[in-house]
């Protein structure tokens, strides 16, 4: 897509200029409430994704909402086409943009097909108003929040439209088919053209221990500090190993993210324990360096859907720990390399780390070949292009679309 475009005024006054765009402009619109540089599995997901198609031939046009008002509402950036919507204000987690469904809609009719990541509150309107457009839903996970009244309602609003959006999809992505049958969506989703495709991972290896201390069992967590991820049951874990060289490095910002009073659990409960280290956000190579520093990885979460980390750390060498919940414990039961325990449960979270800290060299190089083969991003991007291929009819293939790319999505 050339960056430079020439602006044309929008259809109602008061509204924000918009570029001027010929028709199928853009062979895939990805619409995502938070994008890049916002931090979360869903956003790395779907910027993974992205830029993925991009760097393939793709012309890939993102839609999601300003969440820091210092973004530019318009942006090139690694070959996509990104286009925020102001945020006037939140509900909990979620966005209020009354611009949002139109920038979507505007978008979407430049766009060969759409592909909308949720949960999302917004989910039935934009797919209401793209029908004229092929519609494949991503659907990362049903919406977990805590528990309270106003979130009740929140999750109860976000199922309803979610399902209604379903019924108008032309295709529903989930990451495993074993979260989509432990999804409380499944009704719909088994009557719907569906497929699991793996979030796309990075190899990480090749990096430096740099955040190494001492020469006993390092133990660690990447990810939100939320409450969902269950990371006071990895600390109450790793606080029954008597061992004064262990440590657990704990990667994630729960300055920017924390919320709902996680901070004022998990804080008591490392106490003076200096055996615990907080290693606040990690981005880029910091990211490979934690997965080198580590001998076993835990993702103890109470709600998951897959877990893009513990995937890369598989694909590192490194064995997880997860909980037995559908979905999140996917990438330990398609590779065997780790333990399922039960939820909440520090004693049974302690005894699979003791397990998996004992594996051998050879059984680590096992498992991190069997993880890299499933969950190489490239597998990713080629199960899209595929199924884009199924969905957009030919007579819908302009004859310009193919000429630019390298690899075929929309012909």
């Amino acid at each position: 897509m050339n960056a430079r475009h020439e602006l044309t005024p929008w259809p109602r006054p008061g509204e924000e200029p918009m570029p001027a765009m010929s028709a199928h402009e853009f062979d895939v619109a990805i619409i995502i409430n938070y994008y890049a540089p916002y931090v979360s599995g869903l956003t790395i997901y779907a910027q993974t994704l992205a830029e993925g198609l991009a760097k393939r031939g793709s012309r890939v046009a993102v839609v999601a909402v300003q969440h820091d008002e210092s973004l530019p509402l318009r942006e090139l950036r690694a070959g996509v086409s990104i286009f925020r919507s102001p945020v006037r204000t939140r509900i909990g987690r979620g966005p209020v943009s009354p611009q949002f469904v139109p920038l979507v809609r505007r978008v979407a009719r430049r766009s060969a097909i759409v592909n909308l990541h949720v949960p999302m509150l917004e989910v039935a309107p934009i797919a209401l108003s793209v029908r004229d457009r092929p519609l494949v839903i991503t659907h990362h996970t049903d919406l977990w929040l805590p528990p309270g009244v106003v979130n009740s309602v929140a999750t109860n609003a976000v199922s309803r439209s979610t399902w209604m959006a379903m019924r108008f999809a032309d295709a529903v992505v989930l990451n495993s088919s074993d979260q989509a049958r432990g999804s409380k969506l499944w009704p719909m989703i088994r009557r719907r053209h569906w497929r699991g495709i793996a979030p796309p991972c990075l190899d990480r290896r090749g990096a430096e221990p740099n955040h190494r201390d001492g020469p006993g069992l390092h133990i660690g967590f990447l990810g939100r500090i939320v409450e969902e991820k269950g990371i006071e049951y990895l600390i109450r874990a790793f606080q029954l190993l008597d061992d004064p060289d262990a440590r657990l490095l704990i990667g994630g910002d729960w300055i920017e993210v924390a919320g709902g009073g996680i901070e004022d659990r998990l804080r008591p409960l490392i106490g003076d324990d200096s055996r615990v280290r907080m290693l606040g956000m990690l981005r880029g190579g910091q990211i490979d360096d934690f997965y080198a520093s580590i001998d076993v990885f835990a993702l103890p979460s109470i709600w998951e859907s897959f877990g893009i980390v513990q995937a890369e750390a598989m694909m590192a060498g490194v064995p997880s720990v997860t909980t037995d919940f559908p979905g999140g414990r996917s990438p330990v039961m398609e590779t065997g390399f780790g333990r399922r325990v039960p939820m909440r449960d520090p004693a049974a979270l302690a005894r699979a780390i003791t397990e998996l800290a004992a594996l051998t060299p050879a059984e680590r190089a096992e498992g991190g070949r069997r993880a890299r083969e499933l969950y190489d991003k490239e597998n990713c991007f080629k199960a899209y292009e595929e199924l884009f291929d199924q969905l957009v009819p030919l007579r819908d293939r302009p004859s310009v679309i193919g000429s630019h790319r390298r690899t075929t999505m929309v012909r």
